[in-house]
């Protein structure tokens, strides 16, 4: 019997719940996410239809349609001449991480924005030690271009935020 192909595809409203299982494990035991409080499913999907509606790709990748990993593009600034430049943000359920999910479900990310029309992605990365998630951006060709010493405060310690960057239309 042949294993399992992950597929990615573009979130649905109802893929809610299971984005808000894997990202709230991140907020509860990582510093990957600055963020403290777990959103619920309706503050996840709210975040979800609000990326959408700017046009900009939020995808899942699943295993006979469970959702295990989530990707997507937000804006890097909210002032106009930021609009070609994009934040990327991807999570792959814990049971799931070193199977190459972060690595499809980014490579898909880069190659939806480049059909938005967008030129430049950065990745902003909760502590400089997250060695996984920073070979996973150099690994597609994304290049350091700064470190934030001790921005953030979670778990009692000072995180750095790892500043990654790349230019999409080399794909």
């Amino acid at each position: 019997m042949a294993a399992a192909i992950a597929v990615v595809r573009a979130s649905k409203a109802s893929d809610a719940q299971e984005i808000a299982v894997i990202y709230g494990h991140y907020v509860r035991t990582t510093r990957a996410t600055f963020e403290t409080d777990i959103p619920d499913a309706e503050e996840i999907a709210r975040r979800r239809e609000e990326i959408v509606d700017r046009g900009l790709p939020h995808l899942v990748a699943a295993y006979d349609e469970r959702v295990v990993g989530f990707a997507y593009a937000s804006p890097w600034r909210a002032r106009p001449a930021y609009r070609f430049t994009v934040e990327d943000s991807v999570y792959v359920h814990p049971d799931y991480s070193g199977k190459g999910l972060g690595r499809l479900l980014l490579t898909e990310l880069i190659a939806a924005c480049k059909r938005a029309g967008k030129r430049q992605m950065i990745a902003v990365i909760g502590g400089s030690d997250n060695a996984a998630s920073i070979r996973l951006h150099e690994s597609l060709g994304f290049r350091q271009v700064g470190v934030l010493r001790g921005v953030g405060h979670k778990f009692g310690f000072w995180v750095d935020t790892v500043l990654m960057q790349r230019a999409i239309e080399h794909l």
